[in-house]
């Protein structure tokens, strides 16, 4: 079976798969072995009048989940998590095409996919290719972990979960999910959702349901203080005790609603609500950020009952970075994984503990570290929230997947199947909340962290190379080109340079640099530098303590903030103007995907972030810095003039001019290492 998803002119790893024949494919740095020994045909127990396909179970790890197949119980559950969008549109536009979902779900089960979780409820061509992959793979389905996404998070203003309107909207949605997997369901336009006529029954693969969202904890507070007397939940399916909140009170309702539908169908599937370090039920006190500690929301005051045998567990979005009592609690640091101290293993350990109280199994449903330039917070292990090569962040996933079985927790699901542009990141954002936030989605920033979570990138198409300058001094050439990431600049020196020369790109509007890059050829270093008026780092919100001083006169390196200051706690940047030499083709061996530049003899080879340039919107010229009082400004970009420093004095080169686009161009690429992941996704299954 020709798959041309796996070209090796697209990949730094180079994976080819011939068919589903064969148990094991040689691959770049050793071999991909795809499972072909164990039968995971459903088996669903009959429960009284349900078929029940997975259910909690004793393992010898305590409370487990498990998934009941032709060759066992499988009681550790490990996948991804698929998103609902694709380069230049937003979730809402529900974009993947049905030859999405069906090379998606063709390239999952190359990599020994088992678990596969969604959000919401998908167009209606997702659960056809779903139907049609797994009866053409009876042995070795893809089982579905359905998500119910809040319709409607008004509570965020309202400061109340209870408001009638929401909660009808959220009960509306989980009858219509319970239909749409049953292949049961016509649903007219609503912009937002999705609509259509659903016709393919996958109920035979639906593992569990994850419903709700990571809960904001100011608005939950708030809303179990104006709700305090809201009694305890007693529903036929799902109860809360006599000590749960109110917020734990209401998913218990929502639980049951559910459970009422999917028991009308004759099926019990597990049921849990996503939940998320903020509001975990554990108490963090080395936790510097109030609000990160302010209320926590506890499965184990959510009982499922008899009448119910899909029962319920504990599911958490959990990453090795956030929040910070991950680094400061003493008892998680003293923790280890694999044999080494690790913080996060240490604090999943915790859930689990805790969980295993009231008999439920705890499973991560989210994980992993992004593939960005860009990071926004320190981690455990040195797993920051970005600033990994492609090849470092797959290696991390896989550890961390190896780690979380290793400690005895029920399952970890991987995030994400693909890069997602239209992600926003806390410390780039003022940055882009000063333009059309609409237009994210049409370009990739690579300081975004959150854009590159991705097993596959979505690469942008370049533009083509065009010559600014020629000549016979010291400049014979400057090229320039660019793509929805990256403004690529290359320069061809008469003679190798032997001290530090600097590129200076003015962009808005007084032919003034703005940025500059200095680039040492003895110390082998390169660094960006912005003018120290101009920094966005001061859109930050940063106490004028915790803003850095210049690093030359005039100009600060470009950071990134990582941490505001707490009390004990200073305020902490990621150097981003430190760029990382290497090659960045992904079809080179020695690919480094973070790499920003690269001199070789005469030619320098530099590539620098839109964002690294000012730049808020490069799909409308609008730059972004910082004003007056840290406001943001924005500035119309004519072109950005390029200049050269180098001995004497200063050489115009010429300037970038670029068209502004509308629609959105990219390339699928498996990453670097990911097969790595495959090979921890097939060992663990």
């Amino acid at each position: 079976m020709n798959k041309p998803w796996l070209a090796a002119s697209a990949m730094a790893v180079t994976l080819l798969i011939a068919g589903c024949s064969s148990a094991s494919t040689e691959v770049s740095g050793g071999v991909f072995e795809r499972d072909m020994s164990s039968d995971w045909t459903q088996a669903p127990l009959e429960i009284g009048s349900v078929s029940v396909l997975a259910a909690p179970v004793a393992t010898d790890d305590g409370p487990g989940i498990a998934l009941h197949t032709n060759s066992g119980d499988k009681t550790f559950w490990s996948g991804v998590n698929l998103g609902s969008t694709t380069p230049g549109h937003n979730p809402g536009e529900l974009s993947p095409t049905r030859e999405d979902y069906r090379r998606w779900l063709g390239q999952m089960g190359d990599m020994n996919v088992h678990f596969l979780r969604i959000y919401t409820l998908l167009p209606p061509v997702f659960y056809d290719e779903l139907l049609a992959f797994n009866q053409s793979h009876v042995s070795n389905p893809i089982y579905l972990v359905q998500g119910a996404y809040l319709p409607d998070e008004t509570y965020v203003k309202s400061r109340d979960l209870f408001k009638k309107e929401p909660t009808r909207l959220f009960s509306e949605e989980l009858k219509h999910l319970s239909a749409a997997v049953s292949g049961d369901l016509v649903r007219g336009t609503t912009p937002g959702r999705a609509s259509g006529t659903w016709t393919s029954d996958v109920s035979p693969w639906l593992a569990a349901w994850i419903i709700g969202a990571e809960l904001d904890p100011e608005a939950i507070h708030d809303s179990d203080t104006s709700n305090r007397n809201v009694k305890a939940f007693r529903g036929e399916y799902f109860t809360s005790t006599q000590q749960a909140s109110p917020t734990e009170s209401w998913y218990a309702a929502r639980m049951n609603e559910l459970a009422g539908f999917e028991v009308a169908r004759g099926r019990s599937a597990p049921i849990a609500f996503i939940n998320w370090p903020t509001t975990d039920p554990l108490r963090h006190p080395t936790e510097p950020s109030p609000k990160e500690d302010l209320v926590g929301v506890d499965a184990n005051h959510i009982a499922a009952s008899a009448s119910y045998p899909g029962g319920t567990f504990a599911s958490y979005h959990a990453y090795p970075y956030y929040p910070d009592f991950l680094r400061y609690t003493p008892a998680y640091r003293e923790a280890t994984g694999g044999g080494e101290p690790d913080a996060y293993i240490g604090y999943l350990t915790a859930l689990k503990q805790h969980h295993a109280k009231a008999g439920l199994a705890t499973m991560v449903t989210e994980f992993g570290v992004p593939s960005s330039i860009g990071s926004a917070h320190f981690g455990t292990a040195g797993r920051d929230q970005g600033a990994h090569s492609e090849a470092d962040a797959m290696s991390m996933d896989a550890s961390m997947l190896r780690s979380i079985k290793a400690a005895g927790l029920s399952g970890a699901l991987v995030f994400s199947w693909t890069d997602e542009w239209f992600k926003r990141t806390w410390n780039t954002e003022p940055r882009q909340d000063a333009t059309n936030t609409e237009r994210r989605a049409l370009w990739h920033d690579p300081l975004t962290n959150e854009q590159w979570f991705g097993i596959f990138a979505q690469d942008p198409v370049r533009t083509g190379w065009r010559t600014l300058h020629e000549g016979q001094d010291e400049i014979r050439a400057l090229r320039v080109d660019h793509d929805a990431a990256f403004v690529y600049v290359d320069v061809d020196f008469d003679a190798a340079p032997e001290s530090a020369f600097t590129l200076n790109f003015a962009i808005v509007g007084d032919q003034k640099p703005d940025v500059q890059v200095v680039v040492d050829p003895v110390d082998t270093t390169a660094r960006a530098y912005v003018r120290s008026e101009l920094d966005p780092i001061l859109l930050d919100g940063l106490q004028a303590k915790d803003i850095p001083k210049d690093d030359l006169p005039g100009w600060r390196l470009q950071r990134l903030t990582a941490n505001r200051s707490y009390p004990g706690h200073p305020a902490e940047f990621i150097p981003v103007g430190e760029l990382e030499t290497g090659n960045w083709d992904p079809a080179d061996p020695s690919y480094n995907s973070i790499a920003t530049w690269n001199l070789a003899g005469t030619q320098l080879e530099l590539r620098l972030p839109w964002s690294m340039l000012l730049i808020g919107d490069p799909t409308t010229r609008t730059a972004v810095t910082a004003g007056l009082a840290g406001r943001a400004r924005n500035a119309h970009v004519r072109e950005i003039a390029v200049s050269l420093d180098l001995g004497a004095g200063s050489i115009p080169l010429g300037s970038i001019n670029w068209e502004t686009w509308n629609r959105a161009t990219a390339v699928e690429r498996m990453k670097a290492g990911a097969v790595q992941l495959a090979q921890a996704l097939r060992d663990l299954n």
